[in-house]
């Protein structure tokens, strides 16, 4: 069989909902688990039967697998100036103890919940590359391909950022000795790289992290930027896929004064002035962002990783999302350290702290969209797929007739039974679904034409949670 149909009462698609929408996913013909045609209003014969609302998977533009396992461990105050400075210290502490199969099984097990979650792509920005003394592994990408399996293993799709690290500030202090494992030169950076994009396929995606700008020199940005072009790829990657660029930026004041201290510029200025900055890039954070960085920017096409709970948790600081969106910006979400797993809390929290600064309701949404959950979801869903490097984030269908298909076959579907949603119809599902509570409205989830999650319960979550336990109780003993 060549292609599956399957039948949905209600899709959401980037201009609203559309009724009794039959997806024609591709089991072989072109390219497997993608989308080959989306049609509305049709009642499909013999189609799979999805449910009355399903929505595009989520992608998750910033992680850092290892710090789930230390969720919690760095709430309590050991300094009266604690900040994201003190939290650094906890983290490598914790970072130190991590081989390549610990590093999978956290990672898988994060994974799962970030399916159950709505998650469909992970963004893994990815620094622990060496040993713990920082001596090389046997085998230089160990870590990388322990991330490679996990995502293998739980079903999500990733987009693998091996990350740039070569100094300790923006004087080039060698790397702490804690910070250690993550040193590279651009060499074997480039290795890597060209290592891992040759495993590449409608799961994996491999792009380019450059850690930051104080941990990356300028002449070593440069050499990476020209070293990825012509860079070969998977003859099996993604038709219609990107390399994504993504850096961490303008998160705290302390970075931003140390930046105009030692490149008199603010760090998103001296970015846009000395890089290539285009829809390829992914800036996350760029919380301490101004007037005239943020028109710039804009205008670049890039995406702003926004990852509100770790950004909260953190006590980084608000992001301008109101002048942002203005100014036709693009957002996706993260959550980062993953104090929080779930694409709802970010995006609620994301809204919710422009309130609190500007003390208005409904910041998000404008006149053209006045759904607030709407803006969010949409936005995020655009801007995530933009920094995934994926062709994931809306129901696109292919032109069979072309070599190239439409976008991967990812889905939610949400629980129509749930009492929060009691009542509610297209005007206010996606809001409902949003603010109304913690409850996971996630019944079932598909990733690349295959289901993960169905009833609430991903397809391996005993087997993958034991073996989480067991290396958390190892870790900690």
């Amino acid at each position: 069989m060549s292609s599956r149909q399957f039948h949905a009462g209600n899709a959401w698609f980037a201009d609203g909902w559309r009724r009794d929408v039959c997806f024609e996913v591709d089991s072989g013909r072109y390219y497997p688990g993608a989308l080959l045609e989306v049609q509305p209003e049709v009642q499909a014969q013999g189609a799979e039967a999805l449910g009355r609302w399903i929505v595009p998977g989520m992608p998750n533009l910033h992680s850092h697998a290892f710090q789930r396992a230390m969720a919690g461990l760095a709430e309590r105050r050991g300094d009266p100036a604690d900040s994201f400075w003190t939290w650094r210290e906890v983290m490598y502490a914790f970072a130190g103890k991590l081989g390549p199969d610990d590093l999978r099984a956290i990672a898988t097990q994060l994974y799962v919940e970030m399916l159950k979650a709505g998650y469909t792509q992970v963004c893994e920005f990815h620094y622990l590359h060496q040993q713990a003394d920082g001596k090389a592994y046997a085998d230089p990408a160990a870590m990388s391909l322990a991330l490679v399996e996990a995502a293998q293993e739980a079903g999500i799709g990733l987009t693998l950022l091996p990350t740039l690290y070569m100094s300790g500030g923006f004087d080039g202090r060698p790397l702490g000795e804690r910070q250690r494992r993550f040193a590279h030169d651009v060499d074997g950076y480039l290795r890597l790289l060209e290592r891992l994009r040759l495993l590449e396929n409608a799961h994996l995606r491999i792009g380019v992290a450059l850690h930051s700008l104080r941990a990356v020199p300028e002449d070593a940005m440069h050499a990476v930027l020209s070293g990825i072009n012509g860079m070969p790829q998977s003859p099996s990657s993604a038709p219609g896929s990107m390399m994504p660029i993504h850096i961490h930026i303008a998160e705290q004041i302390g970075e931003v004064q140390d930046c105009l201290a030692a490149r008199n510029a603010r760090p998103i200025e001296w970015l846009l002035d000395h890089a290539p900055v285009d829809a390829r890039w992914c800036l996350v954070h760029a919380t301490h962002i101004n007037e005239s960085e943020l028109g710039r920017l804009a205008a670049t096409r890039a995406t702003v990783g926004l990852c509100p709970t770790t950004e909260a948790n953190l006590g980084d600081g608000v992001f301008p999302l109101k002048n942002w969106l203005d100014a036709e910006g693009s957002i996706g979400i993260g959550s980062d350290s993953h104090i929080s797993v779930s694409p709802i809390e970010e995006l609620r929290w994301l809204e919710y702290a422009q309130r609190l600064l500007t003390r208005h309701r409904n910041i998000s949404a404008s006149e053209a969209e006045p759904s607030t959950g709407a803006v969010l979801y949409g936005s995020a869903l655009h801007g995530g797929a933009n920094a995934s490097g994926v062709p994931i984030g809306s129901f696109i269908g292919g032109d069979p007739e072309l070599p190239s298909v439409g976008n991967r076959a990812d889905l939610l579907v949400l629980d129509e039974t749930s009492p929060l949603l009691a009542g509610r119809d297209a005007s206010n599902l996606i809001d409902t679904w949003i603010f109304a509570g913690n409850s996971n409205l996630v019944r079932d989830v598909m990733v690349n034409g295959d289901w993960v999650v169905r009833d609430f319960r991903h397809r391996d979550e005993a087997r993958i949670a034991a073996r989480y336990r067991a290396v958390i109780a190892r870790l900690h003993a």
